[in-house]
């Protein structure tokens, strides 16, 4: 097996399990010019090749990756193509309005099936089934949590979000949201490139980016000159001067069990395409696989001084534990399944948790990210709506309100690495807080400004 191949099937249960050979393609080969050129092979920077393709299939594109498509969060996530954005409905009215929000919420729905509708007219086989999201409540304030949030949701009258009853053991109830699909991410960004290269697009792997400038991007192995220059790096942007304090990158880390049986699956309570989560304040979140494995993850690694990335920080002992024993805490059948898989990696945070989407014509130079790990879809928005941008079309992806929309830089050291760690510290405080108090936590209350709600 190819070294290459070797170290990147290592990354998470998805590339352990995607068919594709992971070698890496041809390096740059020096100095090109193009029309377009994307900085990024994930799946922000894939989509937008996708449908600019689609609109002029006679465009230039090169898409600049330092390691292999789908290496960061693309490839690493929890597979929910779901239509969350990162910012709340109630914060986006705040600053947007209704209207705007409204038009929002609606894209980011109508999203999750036009990924679906890709993948199967392009033979993407992602394992992409939509069975919509169950969040459990497993007290008296997460069940009054999740009535408030279909409250909430009636009342924009977007989400369909309803109250069930459920089968799985120690839940009171829960909420249903059916706007979510459960995927194999790295099948569909490994598919995606594919699907862009074979229309045209030229992927140079092995390519580490250096820096840009209007209508220039330069590498270590060459300059690309081209009209428009897409940025999609997401987390790893905070590892590039120019984009060093727009990001935070905040580790979020998974495990995966080995396969369970049918009838433990019944046991369970969780179905095939459903994906799971509950109303704790420090985030889990999961899916059962198209092969009947547990894929877990959750938050709570530390941010690292300097908004520093490292292989070594993919994989932490202390947080894998926690989310070994909170997938048990949750679903006990899982107390004698192996763990087969530990895996992590950076998401992308703006300091508003905001999600946008740019365009600058006059320098030639496009972005977008900031998803906070929502990004299975919201990828999918950002590339046809930077397409649209790129191409000068007016539509109703250009007038929604993350077009345009800039996010306060993150404060510099020691601030940042102060400020970020105890965010992720509160939100542990106010899990314990409610467990001893049963009553909404005031630490959450008091971080929620700063989360995006």
């Amino acid at each position: 097996m190819d070294d290459g191949e070797s170290v990147y099937r290592g990354l998470s249960l998805w590339h352990g399990t995607v068919a594709d050979d992971l070698t890496p393609r041809s390096p740059l080969p020096g100095d090109t010019a193009v029309d377009v050129a994307v900085v990024g092979g994930g799946l922000t920077g894939l989509w937008t090749a996708y449908y600019l393709l689609q609109r002029d299939p006679g465009l230039r594109i090169a898409v600049l990756e330092k390691h292999i498509a789908g290496f960061g969060a693309s490839g690493r996530n929890g597979g929910w193509c779901s239509a969350l954005f990162p910012a709340s409905t109630t914060a986006l009215v705040r600053e947007h309005g209704r209207d705007a929000t409204l038009a929002m919420r609606r894209a980011m729905v109508d999203t999750v099936d036009e990924v679906g509708r890709v993948a199967a007219a392009e033979g993407i086989d992602c394992d992409f089934v939509k069975g919509g999201t169950l969040s459990l409540a497993r007290s008296e304030v997460q069940l009054s949590a999740a009535r408030a949030e279909v409250v909430t949701a009636r009342a924009y009258g977007v989400d369909d979000l309803r109250l069930v009853q459920t089968a799985v053991a120690g839940a009171l109830g829960g909420a249903v949201d059916p706007a979510c699909a459960r995927l194999h991410p790295a099948k569909l960004v490994r598919g995606l490139a594919r699907v862009v290269e074979a229309r045209g697009a030229r992927i140079f792997e092995g390519t580490e980016v250096l820096g840009w400038e209007p209508h220039r991007v330069l590498t270590a192995r060459g300059t690309v000159t081209a009209d428009h220059v897409v940025i999609a790096t997401e987390g790893y942007g905070a590892t590039i001067p120019q984009t060093r304090r727009d990001v935070l990158p905040l580790y979020s880390l998974m495990i995966a069990t080995e396969p369970l049986t049918d009838a433990a699956w019944r046991s369970i309570g969780i179905e095939h395409g459903q994906t799971f989560t509950d109303y704790r304040h420090l985030l889990v979140y999961g899916q059962r696989t198209a092969d009947n494995r547990f894929a877990f993850g959750g938050r709570g690694a530390r941010y690292h001084w300097g908004s520093r990335i490292r292989a070594e920080y993919d994989r932490a002992p202390r947080v894998f534990e926690h989310l070994r024993a909170s997938l048990v805490d949750l679903f006990p059948e899982a107390a004698g399944a192996r763990v087969t898989h530990r895996w992590g990696g950076p998401l992308g945070v703006p300091r508003d948790w905001h999600a946008s989407v740019h365009h600058d014509r006059a320098t030639g130079i496009a972005r977008a990210g900031g998803y906070v790990g929502d990004g299975l879809s919201t990828t999918n928005l950002a590339g046809r709506t930077l397409a649209d941008l790129i191409t000068g079309a007016s539509s109703t992806l250009t007038a929604l309100p993350w077009v345009g929309h800039r996010s306060p830089r993150w404060e510099r050291e020691p601030l940042r690495f102060v400020g970020a760690n105890l965010g992720l510290a509160a939100m542990a405080v106010a899990d314990a807080e409610e467990a001893v108090t049963g009553r909404p936590s005031l630490a959450a209350r008091v971080m929620a400004p700063l989360t995006g709600h």
